[in-house]
């Protein structure tokens, strides 16, 4: 019965052209990157009535600039996918009342809800290897090949870091008893997560830290963040059993 739930959540998203949106979008990302990396400092230099010599402090476009633009492109237009994507999927169904019919069967409410994250993670993990492959064929254009290791293992962390967003967006989803309260508690998430990564000292054990550690292990750095790992998977952990108590004892 899983694996009926997998297949319906999968049409799903395919029908309401969701993953096609997000999956494009993810494309896009990853290749404007490079490209942004490459030619903006020129594009600085043609402004027209320039101060003089202000050209020459504009430094010349590198490697690094690339991997810190998809670094930032994928972070910020990442988590806003991630967000529209999961905000209303239990939510909807609970307003169109599919979810009560869903329930006749016998399934648990509990595999409901994972069934959902799955396909999530699922089409984010295709989003991010549709991201990587088009800004290291870019890249290689412009600038040198990437360490490929690397390069997977820092979108590995992306998965977590962006995981972390779709989980608390799934668990609003849950929570509310409609689209707009779910919407407004999926940006919430966000907010409150920006805000505490902000702060000095205890910004080292958020999410955020591990799109730093990748970006370190491309760059031959040595920033490393295990403890914001454990962070990321404890926020995932606890958002997916909250999701799964709410559900369970929710009426429907």
């Amino acid at each position: 019965m899983f694996r009926t739930l997998l297949a319906k959540e999968f049409r799903e998203q395919w029908r309401t052209w969701k993953m096609i949106v997000f999956l494009a979008g993810f494309l896009i990302t990853g290749i404007i990157s490079p490209v942004l990396a490459k030619y903006t400092p020129e594009i600085l230099k043609s402004i027209p009535n320039l101060p003089a010599g202000l050209a020459d402090f504009i430094p010349a476009p590198t490697v690094a600039d690339s991997v810190v633009q998809y670094l930032k492109n994928t972070e910020q237009f990442g988590i806003l996918l991630v967000i529209l994507l999961t905000m209303g999927v239990m939510a909807q169904e609970k307003e169109r009342g599919t979810a009560a019919m869903l329930l006749t069967k016998p399934v648990s409410r509990s595999a409901v809800i994972l069934a959902k994250w799955l396909i999530g993670m699922t089409i984010l993990l295709a989003g991010l290897l549709v991201d990587g492959l088009a800004c290291l064929a870019y890249t290689v254009v412009l600038f040198e090949p990437l360490p490929f290791g690397a390069f997977w293992t820092l979108n590995l962390l992306l998965l977590v870091y962006l995981g972390v967003y779709l989980t608390v967006a799934l668990m609003a989803s849950t929570l509310a008893r409609s689209q707009a309260i779910a919407a407004a508690g999926a940006f919430g998430g966000l907010i409150v997560l920006i805000i505490l990564g902000s702060i000095p000292r205890l910004s080292d054990y958020m999410p955020g830290q591990l799109a730093t550690w990748g970006s370190s292990l491309v760059l031959k750095g040595d920033v490393t963040a295990w403890p914001a790992l454990g962070v990321a998977t404890g926020i995932i952990v606890l958002a997916l059993v909250i999701a799964c108590l709410r559900f369970e004892r929710e009426e429907i």
